[in-house]
């Protein structure tokens, strides 16, 4: 293996690159398409409009996903549906009971900073301004 095999690989990495360069800044044109054609398409229909938008997204997603870019995120997307199947998940009783928990702490929270507004509109209105 010579030098110029590993120099052929960079040069293949680095051309790789610049093309997936060029498919993400596609995809992002794409996009920008499809909402500038929705604010300059204001005499047409109501449902043509948003369908721009979408047609550019749908298109930006379809380029991106030829890209590495987005052959990687589908891979992390599989990776993470794997992991949340592995999760174990809580019971009706036990979601139930910290529900119960937050309700609890949200509520005792509330009076918490109600007795401290109180307090401190008090002592500034009362007592150091004289107000009462």
């Amino acid at each position: 293996m010579g030098c110029g095999s590993v120099l052929y690989r960079f040069t293949e990495k680095i051309a790789m690159e610049s093309t997936d360069k060029i498919k993400v800044a596609l995809a992002l044109l794409l996009v920008a398409a499809g909402v500038t054609g929705f604010y300059l398409l204001p005499a047409t229909p109501v449902v043509l409009r948003p369908l721009s938008v979408v047609a550019g997204l749908l298109s930006g997603v379809g380029v991106l996903w030829f890209s590495q870019l987005g052959q990687e995120f589908m891979g992390y997307a599989r990776d993470s549906v794997k992991e949340a199947q592995k999760v174990v998940w809580p019971n009706k009783k036990e979601t139930w009971q910290i529900t119960g928990v937050v309700f609890l702490f949200v509520g005792v929270l509330a009076l918490f900073m109600w007795v401290v507004d109180t307090g401190l509109a008090w002592l500034f209105y009362d007592v150091v301004l004289g107000r009462g």
